[in-house]
């Protein structure tokens, strides 16, 4: 498969194609909730490892699994975990998180995962499979997400997603009703007072209720944290 390659801050190489690319949003989620070096990660629809990588640009080197349908996405990851150095740690795997992790060694495995999911439920989806695939929820809805990382997370893990402002409510309630507590969240602008157009949220596998809103994330000069 063509592709093109990305370089991270710190050197790591991500592959894209057409339809298996990466955004700000990936970029601002890697940023907002990392896991600690030797936690182990999952990264959920993954599409070519991008929020994998950034960890790994950061100093990651737990066990990382990395959840994608697409074949095509998911064999860039596992060549880009195969290129990058010390990047054997990562796994790239093929399939459905809809039927990820339901029984075994699996289950209850992970310290953190990450989810930048589909964000769109109605509309015209896009010709390209791929692309409509990668844009509509229709094989992963946000509970879908929950209910995965439910079952994948230890007590206490942590599940850190982001999504359109206009779907808060529906992204608060799945966490809520899978017993993922949201704990950190911040709205995304691209100055201080626009309207907001992405949020980032944290929430923790089975504690209590006890949300914290963080500075706004500004994005129109470049990604920084922080008012003003």
């Amino acid at each position: 498969m063509e592709h093109r390659v990305e370089i991270l801050d710190h050197g790591t190489r991500v592959f894209t194609a057409p339809g298996a690319g990466f955004g700000t949003d990936a970029l601002l989620l890697s940023r907002f909730a990392r896991p600690r070096p030797k936690d182990a990660a999952l990264d959920l629809c993954s599409g070519c490892g991008i929020l994998a990588l950034a960890w790994h640009d950061g100093g990651h080197r737990g066990p990382c699994t990395a959840v994608e349908l697409d074949p095509d996405a998911s064999a860039l990851c596992a060549a880009a975990a195969t290129h990058n150095p010390e990047g054997g740690h990562i796994t790239a795997l093929c399939g459905d998180l809809r039927a990820f992790c339901m029984a075994g060694p699996e289950r209850g495995r992970y310290d953190f995962a990450a989810c930048n999911p589909p964000y769109f439920t109605g509309g015209i989806p896009s010709p390209d499979p791929r692309r409509a695939a990668a844009r509509h929820d229709g094989s992963c809805t946000v509970e879908d997400v929950a209910a995965c990382a439910a079952r994948a997370l230890r007590d206490g893990g942590k599940l850190v997603l982001c999504h359109r402002p206009e779907r808060m409510a529906a992204v608060f309630c799945a966490l809520c009703a899978a017993g993922l507590e949201p704990k950190r969240a911040a709205m995304v602008r691209q100055t201080p007072g626009a309207r907001p157009w992405l949020f980032l949220v944290e929430a923790r596998k089975g504690r209590r209720p006890g949300l914290v809103w963080e500075p706004d994330v500004l994005t129109g000069e470049g990604v920084r944290y922080g008012g003003g």
